[in-house]
């Protein structure tokens, strides 16, 4: 693996806005300051061989299958683990119901730590509302298309677009005749809206009516016990950008075991298990030594070492989280510091002209689809961390 400098395209900003990516620019750092540098970064990226590419997807496959396998085991085995997870125990069946009737998933992402020198290693699973889409997409492909015109060669491991229309043309037939799907996110956050935005495009493309709603604005019918929208149409089928951990704790939540036979969301009730870090040591204590595994535990365990990082179960973004090794320790702010923690063993990112860098690795339906790279000075990868894109020659 290896990381060139490279010239910014020029006006690059409007070419990015025009498709879409409009949050491109300010970097929030580690210790909570904000600098005029840009999230998303052209002077730089990354050229993986093929066959560092062809074990990022493999270990990608592995790890969905491992998780989907995972989800299984603790709702027909280990439903201790439930609460274990902090999943309230009124939604235990609401959950495992989920997985039991197959309720569809879209897509997530696992950031993996991987230098080329060992397997790749899961840091975490993104399952649930996993952002960075448009810019894995669509932006740093065109930025291919443009930087590396005529060059047949030129690749890049993405092909989350088409598959994402694939996937949802897969859906339709779930999704009630004439009953368009909706789109839920939080008011007043950019990134979400485009995300959104972006997701709805596909399934334009995919031949499906959809609906933008505001997760505010979502309504009940009391009467009838659905959910509804503003003109109190009811809503049959809804993609959410917005964690189950929260909505088991928002006041509707009540609500969502009384329409759990009308109302079908995206993602999908038992990806809860998996969004959580709670599922690391899970993993590690169904699939010990797995090559694609880091040791995790509940506690701090001597196999972790002298390098190990504990993280909030459900934290987000980089935030609260503590790095130990014998040169000192690393901490980040947020508002996740009374947040259960697990602990994990440190992973080697790779670490190029003095940037540390982890990978996204992207599945859809049940398929890796593509990746992206982060990097930061810090080797904790926090929201604002620079999004760098790749490329790779392909074998002729």
């Amino acid at each position: 693996m290896k990381r060139y400098a490279c010239t910014p395209r020029k006006d690059w900003q409007k070419e990015v806005e025009s498709q879409g990516f409009t949050f491109h620019t300010a970097g929030k750092r580690p210790d909570g300051t904000i600098t005029s540098g840009t999230y998303w970064a052209e002077d730089a990226f990354y050229e993986p061989t093929t066959n560092e590419v062809d074990e990022i997807e493999e270990a990608t496959k592995e790890l969905h299958e491992r998780c989907v396998e995972t989800v299984r085991i603790v709702c027909t085995k280990r439903t201790d683990l439930l609460s274990r997870l902090g999943i309230p125990r009124e939604f235990h069946r609401y959950v495992c119901q989920s997985f039991e009737r197959n309720d569809p998933a879209v897509y997530g992402r696992f950031d993996l730590a991987y230098d080329g020198s060992q397997p790749p290693k899961l840091l975490e699973y993104n399952a649930d509302t996993p952002t960075t889409l448009l810019e894995s997409s669509v932006i740093q492909w065109h930025w291919l298309e443009d930087v590396f015109a005529g060059n047949s060669r030129a690749d890049q491991f993405n092909s989350i677009h088409e598959k994402l229309i694939e996937r949802w043309k897969v859906l339709q037939p779930r999704m009630k005749r004439g009953s368009p799907l909706y789109f839920l996110a939080v008011k007043d956050n950019q990134e979400e809206f485009a995300t959104v935005e972006y997701l709805r495009d596909t399934t334009a493309q995919a031949g499906l009516d959809s609906v933008f709603l505001h997760l505010e604005d979502l309504g009940w019918d009391a009467a009838k016990k659905r959910f509804v929208d503003l003109a109190s149409r009811p809503i049959d089928y809804a993609f959410k950008l917005y964690p189950w951990e929260w909505m088991f704790s928002d006041e509707f939540a009540p609500r969502l075991v009384e329409a759990r036979n009308d109302t079908g969301f995206i993602e999908p009730p038992w990806k809860a298990l998996l969004s959580n870090k709670g599922i690391l040591p899970i993993l590690w204590e169904l699939f010990p030594e797995h090559p694609n595994l880091l040791p995790a535990f509940w506690e701090p365990n001597e196999r972790l070492g002298d390098s190990w990082i504990a993280k909030p179960m459900l934290g987000r973004e980089g935030a609260n989280m503590t790095l130990v090794t014998p040169k000192g320790t690393v901490e980040t702010g947020g508002s996740y510091a009374n947040s259960p923690k697990i602990y994990q063993q440190l992973a080697k990112l790779s670490q190029i002209d003095g940037m540390y860098a982890s990978i996204g690795s992207w599945v859809v339906g049940d398929e890796p689809a593509g990746i992206c790279f982060r990097e930061d000075t810090n080797p904790i990868i926090v929201d604002k961390s620079r999004f760098v894109p790749h490329m790779f020659f392909a074998d002729e």
